[in-house]
């Protein structure tokens, strides 16, 4: 469903991501994991277009997606959380959430965002920059999820939340896992909670993906390897 070959990224002349490669099949949870200043920001930002790949390929269903702007990205499927989840603080919830819809929002659509995230409906009314930091980021989530994507990607979607917020978030994507064919990738720091939902892993190394495999052949000496501070 998605196809990553010989990325090369990066600012100006400074090459972040010299090559990499890698695909996700739909309806797969992809993680994401490498140390802090591997290429995961750089190679989002790529991906959804905020800076142009230097070379290489992005395809998406089958369809070239290198060289398109982040909205025609948008119309082609791809939908993207970023860290700081970067809501509309002065808009409702509801607001929020068709704040990226074309034209009239689907009543089922807005239904399905809320049966993921009860929360959400409790407080439809209320302004975004009311809520906690875990609705926020459900918020976030369930407004990129009203662009009906095909790919779904979650950058650090629970970094600083309280356990009990984490593992809520997890809950949704793991049902979202069973209920859709969407794709998923994810970054996040904490493997025992990848392990709950991904179904494979890629591994970032100086701006290469080293290691590509199942969640369970994750080892102990790969961890220490790659991960490790």
């Amino acid at each position: 469903m998605l196809s990553i070959q010989n990325l090369q990224a990066g600012y100006g002349q400074s090459v972040v991501i010299p090559d990499m490669s890698f695909s996700a099949s739909q309806g797969q949870i992809l993680g994401i994991v490498g140390r802090n200043g591997m290429g995961k920001s750089t190679l989002f930002r790529t991906l959804i277009g905020m800076i142009p790949a230097m070379s290489g390929q992005i395809t998406l269903n089958d369809k070239n997606i290198t060289g398109m702007p982040s909205h025609k990205r948008v119309a082609q499927g791809v939908a993207f959380v970023p860290q700081g989840r970067m809501i509309f603080p002065y808009l409702s919830v509801y607001e929020n959430l068709i704040s990226g819809v074309s034209g009239r929002p689907a009543t089922d659509a807005v239904e399905e965002i809320y049966s993921l995230f009860p929360v959400l409906q409790e407080m439809c009314n209320r302004k975004g920059g009311n809520l906690s930091g875990g609705q926020q980021q459900q918020l976030a989530i369930g407004r990129a999820l009203m662009t009906n994507p095909s790919l779904l990607i979650l950058d650090e979607a629970t970094e600083g939340l309280a356990p009990v917020v984490r593992q809520e978030i997890w809950t949704a994507i793991a049902t979202l896992k069973q209920t859709t064919n969407l794709s998923i990738i994810v970054v996040d720091k904490t493997i025992s909670e990848l392990r709950q939902i991904a179904d494979k892993v890629v591994i970032l190394e100086r701006g290469k993906s080293v290691w590509t495999g199942g969640i369970d052949a994750l080892t102990s000496d790969l961890k220490d390897q790659y991960l490790g501070v």
